[in-house]
C-alpha cells in the first residue's frame, strides 16, 4: 500500500512539473489518503502484535 502512495506521489510531481494542475492535485490527494491508511494499518498491526505477545 505504501508503494501505491509513492506511485501516486511521483505521478503528482511529474504532472505538476508538466503543468497538469488538476491531475497533480488529484494524484497528490490519493497519495495522501493512501499514506494515512497505511499509517493506520501500521499502528493497528503494532498494537495487535503487542497484545498477542502479552
Amino acid at each position: 500500500m505504501l508503494g501505491w502512495a509513492l506511485t501516486f506521489l511521483i505521478i503528482a510531481l511529474i504532472a505538476g512539473a508538466l503543468g497538469f494542475g488538476g491531475v497533480a492535485g488529484t494524484a497528490a490527494s490519493i497519495a495522501k489518503i493512501l499514506f494515512f491508511i497505511f499509517l493506520i494499518a501500521l499502528v493497528v498491526s503494532l498494537v495487535m502484535h503487542l497484545f498477542r505477545r502479552a
